[in-house]
């Protein structure tokens, strides 16, 4: 029997840019909760959260000060049981992003630990003391580039360097000292006592330091590097005894409370995956992987396609689940990267969520996706919010590129593509608030927005509603076999999916051109229904001579 999670599509709400019900120009949880029968309408069965708790919000979130309260920018605790219990009560259940790497530097824990070596929160931090010469303890530099670039912090208080992989206010956990454990356990346990179905947690690939911090000894990267500190992904990635940490969360905390686990983090692909969530691991239930979304992708080729898909597969013969996704908070949007802006974007937004919904696993869908929105471009940095964008443009700059050039290298893979205010309708703002938004609303709302696409049968909403459906309808979708065909074309994406009680067919065009196509005889010989057209428009029977018209989809049922 499925798990819950294997089941339902899972829908995430950044709830800064969901909906504003005070006019604050932040969206805010009694926002969510006015909103939640569109998701019920949808059809989604999981919200996962991401963080709202309380922060300061250098992070948007991401920099936790509290992890057992409600940021008051989204409301309050009772705000959020309403939510909890109002999506408990239409079927939908609830997940909560985990920030477990880093808090944020005005954390209760922080602010003790850095008052003096023998505080009792001294090591709930990793501290080290300067070099000979009082310089930092290593050469790694900080994601966000922030300062001098690199990723330590010296404390005047003490004498010593904190770490922070991230923002210089996000000081990183120490995962070593066995009170930090037990803390995060007890707050892991408070929330599931609430009723929360489950936890995201970022970047959990991340908790563990190399053992004596060494220097990297990768090649700086010449633009964006500063003053010698240099941005290694693999240094805190993956690092040997990982897996004792996260095997320990589970006991005290997934295994007995028995909620869904998903973990996010950088160097997780099929053939390190099952080594987090193989059954018999007893630590997660499943990971969130970047090879088929990321922020920079220009395109989704075929063959791509096709090798990530058979590879995760394989993870899910062994034992192990996938999940399928697109875009995230931390991506560009799915249409503006893989499908195509203008003429062909309804098509090919409901082309990307055939490919999501059809295939095996859980799927994610990020807010606005379902009414295919796009990414925004801006004309200043000041208009920018993302740190990875912020921080990249002043090290590009500072070394003497072009500021407008270098805007425009950076805007396309900004992380605030995909934080822009949900386009509710075409009134002012989009209908997200009626303040100021906190960060400004991407102009083409008036003609992308949720009240326009849902007016039309074969909108978007319409389409990802249909395909809901059909997943819900038809279980071969979360675990049966999966076969490529046409293998050699690298514009069409076709594969079955196939159990002992049924077989689908799917037919995908990547590209803005029409694409005659010729199946397998075996394919041929079969009787198709169409279930599901990508471009209703163009939709027919299945012949041996199919074409398949610009960003064409088609999900069929064989009848035999």
């Amino acid at each position: 029997m499925k798990k819950w999670w294997q089941e339902a599509v899972l829908y995430e709400i950044y709830c800064k840019s969901f909906f504003d019900s005070n006019g604050d120009g932040i969206g805010d949880l009694p926002g969510v909760l006015e909103k939640l029968p569109v998701l019920k309408e949808l059809g989604i069965g999981c919200i996962w959260f991401t963080p709202i708790y309380c922060s300061p919000q250098v992070d948007n979130g991401y920099d936790v000060s509290d992890y057992r309260s409600i940021d008051p920018a989204y409301g309050t605790m009772d705000d959020f049981k309403r939510v909890l219990d109002a999506a408990h009560a239409m079927g939908i259940r609830i997940v909560m992003d985990q920030v477990l790497n880093h808090s944020s530097d005005e954390h209760f824990w922080f602010r003790e630990s850095r008052k003096s070596k023998d505080n009792p929160y001294r090591n709930y931090y990793i501290w080290q003391p300067p070099k000979a010469d009082g310089s930092e303890p290593n050469n790694w530099g900080s994601y966000f580039r922030e300062g001098r670039g690199s990723a330590w912090e010296f404390d005047a208080a003490t004498g010593e360097y904190y770490l922070h992989q991230y923002s210089v206010k996000m000081p990183d956990l120490n995962w070593e000292y066995p009170p930090l454990r037990k803390e995060i356990y007890e707050m892991l346990r408070f929330w599931a006592d609430m009723g929360v179905d489950g936890f995201r947690l970022d970047i959990f690939t991340r908790l563990k330091k190399p053992e004596g911090f060494p220097d990297t000894q990768k090649q700086p990267d010449v633009l964006l590097d500063r003053n010698g500190f240099i941005v290694d992904k693999k240094m805190c990635t993956n690092v040997p005894g990982i897996h004792e940490i996260i095997h320990e969360m589970h006991k005290e905390v997934f295994g007995p409370c028995d909620v869904f686990t998903v973990g996010e983090g950088a160097g997780v692909n099929s053939e390190n995956a099952p080594g987090f969530i193989g059954k018999e691991r007893e630590e997660l239930d499943t990971v969130y992987h970047f090879e088929l979304a990321g922020r920079s992708k220009p395109v989704m080729r075929a063959e791509d396609f096709r090798r990530v898909q058979k590879a995760w597969y394989e993870v899910q013969k062994k034992g192990g689940w996938e999940t399928q996704h697109f875009s995230n908070h931390d991506s560009a949007r799915q249409v503006s990267n893989y499908g195509a802006e203008g003429k062909y974007r309804i098509a090919s937004a409901r082309l990307l969520a055939v490919l999501l919904l059809t295939t095996p696993g859980t799927p994610i869908l990020y807010q606005g996706e379902e009414i295919g929105m796009v990414n925004v471009s801006y004309d200043h940095i000041e208009d920018y919010n993302d740190r990875y964008t912020v921080g990249d443009y002043r090290s590009m700059v500072e070394k003497g590129a072009d500021p407008k050039e270098t805007l425009a290298v950076l805007a396309p893979k900004s992380r605030d593509n995909a934080r822009t205010p949900y386009q509710w309708d075409a009134s002012p703002n989009a209908g997200f608030t009626k303040g100021t938004p906190w960060l400004r609303v991407n102009p083409c709302y008036p003609e992308i927005n949720l009240k326009k696409d849902m007016e039309d049968p074969s909108g978007i909403f319409r389409g990802y509603q249909e395909l809901i459906r059909i997943r819900a309808e038809h279980p071969v979708i979360p675990d049966g076999e999966i076969v490529f065909h046409l293998e050699d074309d690298p514009r069409i994406i076709a594969y079955t999916r196939k159990n002992e009680a049924e077989s689908l067919l799917v037919l995908a065009n990547l590209s803005g051109e029409e694409a005659p196509l010729q199946l397998p005889r075996e394919l041929c010989e079969k009787n198709w229904k169409l279930l599901f057209s990508g471009r209703p428009e163009c939709g027919g029977g299945l012949n041996a001579k199919h074409t398949l018209a610009p960003w064409e989809s088609e999900v069929f049922l064989c009848t035999d």
